[in-house]
């Protein structure tokens, strides 16, 4: 379905959502108002359809700001001992946590093929290297790790490597040229299989902070058309992130823009107007006004979901403001917001305090709302140390000052 700029005539026909609109439904949907809190984690994380996974402490940082209540360890037998989110290689090949119920959808329509993708990759490395290493070598060093985590339980890659002798070999990738590098095989194994969705992510060694995993070995997915399961992505998307484009929706999953026309055109969206003239898309019916809940002020960490949906964030974030809170990469550090607006950034101080700085006057509500959301964060964090994957300007500046 493409999105092309309808006649003028019809566009003043089209029903209007409001720049105000759009960060009311933030709020709310995004379960950021405290009046819109979620129950438990797959709820929280089924209303932004996917949990940024890159950096292990979003996740938990994420949940937190959606959640009525609960604490690090409520969250950590969610995903390790009840399984109710799991990590996913997907959107945009970037971990993911998802709900268990979502993840089937998200397998189908994103991550086999970034799987398959990864495995061509890795069989072309060890085709070039030159030691005889093809698929037969590696569906037996797949095996071998599988059986080592049946037999020893749930094992870091260092462990696995102990076990198995094959994920001890090292291999040469682009030989012959100037960035020549000789690496081992255990990392790539490793995340093919759970690629695959033959092993997940279990606990880590040492805090919620880390990203050591353990590794168990599980089931794959169901196996669903692809079309399918992206139509119902797409769906959902439409419903925690409309209004938004054909562009947004292409940037946030990574799909071809084939792919992406086909999925909207299974949904069918309505398409409204914006305050500035241009069209968007909504899920089918979803037109109707949204009122403002109540008065709210966020922290979240760098790479949330609500400042990461969209392509174009204009309306909920000042264009002058994004230098200071995204790096190079276009990755968004850890943000304060205020009723639906990102109006600064946050970040943990070296002795451990939370710090934040407002990029211009919100007013003194929000100013003593923000100040009573950092109070909260700070007690839910306690003595864990937060540092981002991806530091941003701001954040470095405040963790400096």
């Amino acid at each position: 379905m493409s999105v092309a700029r309808p006649t003028i005539g019809k566009v003043s026909t089209l029903p209007l959502i409001t720049t105000a609109e759009r960060q009311h439904r933030l709020g709310r949907r995004h379960r950021l108002a405290p009046s819109a809190r979620a129950a438990d984690v797959a709820q929280a994380a089924d209303s932004v359809v996917g949990l940024h996974a890159t950096d292990a402490a979003t996740v938990f940082l994420s949940l937190r700001a959606r959640l009525g209540g609960g604490e690090p360890g409520a969250i950590e037998r969610a995903l390790y001992e009840d399984v109710r989110l799991v990590r996913l290689l997907s959107m945009r090949n970037t971990l993911f946590a998802v709900s268990t119920e979502l993840a089937p959808y998200v397998d189908a329509s994103t991550a086999r093929a970034i799987a398959a993708k990864e495995r061509r990759t890795f069989l072309k490395h060890l085709d070039e290297d030159g030691q005889g290493l093809d698929a037969a070598w590696l569906a037996l060093a797949e095996s071998d790790a599988l059986d080592a985590l049946d037999s020893h339980g749930p094992s870091t890659g260092s462990q696995l490597s102990a076990a198995v002798p094959a994920l001890r070999q090292k291999i040469t990738i682009n030989r012959g040229k100037k960035y020549e590098t000789e690496t081992g095989v255990a990392t790539r194994v490793i995340r093919l299989l759970a690629a695959d969705g033959r092993i997940r992510r279990d606990r880590p060694r040492g805090s919620w902070t880390s990203s050591q995993y353990r590794w168990v070995h599980t089931e794959p997915w169901p196996a669903m058309p692809p079309p399918e399961a992206r139509a119902e992505l797409a769906r959902r998307w439409l419903h925690a992130y409309g209004p938004a484009t054909e562009a947004d929706l292409k940037w946030w999953t990574g799909w071809t823009l084939t792919d992406v026309r086909k999925a909207l055109a299974a949904v069918g969206p309505d398409e409204v107007r914006l305050d500035d003239g241009t069209t968007a898309l909504v899920a089918p019916g979803d037109t109707g006004p949204e009122p403002a809940p109540e008065p709210w002020a966020a922290l979240l960490p760098a790479l949330d979901p609500s400042a990461m949906g969209w392509a174009d964030r204009g309306f909920h974030l000042d264009p002058a403001h994004r230098p200071a809170l995204f790096d190079y990469a276009g990755n968004v550090g850890p943000t304060v917001w205020w009723n639906g607006e990102i109006v600064g950034g946050w970040a943990q101080h070296a002795d451990g305090r939370i710090v934040h700085r407002l990029l211009g006057d919100p007013g003194r509500d929000a100013e003593e709302a923000i100040a009573a959301e950092a109070a909260r964060l700070a007690a839910w964090v306690a003595g864990a140390r937060i540092t981002p994957r991806f530091r941003t300007p701001l954040e470095r500046e405040l963790v400096a000052q």
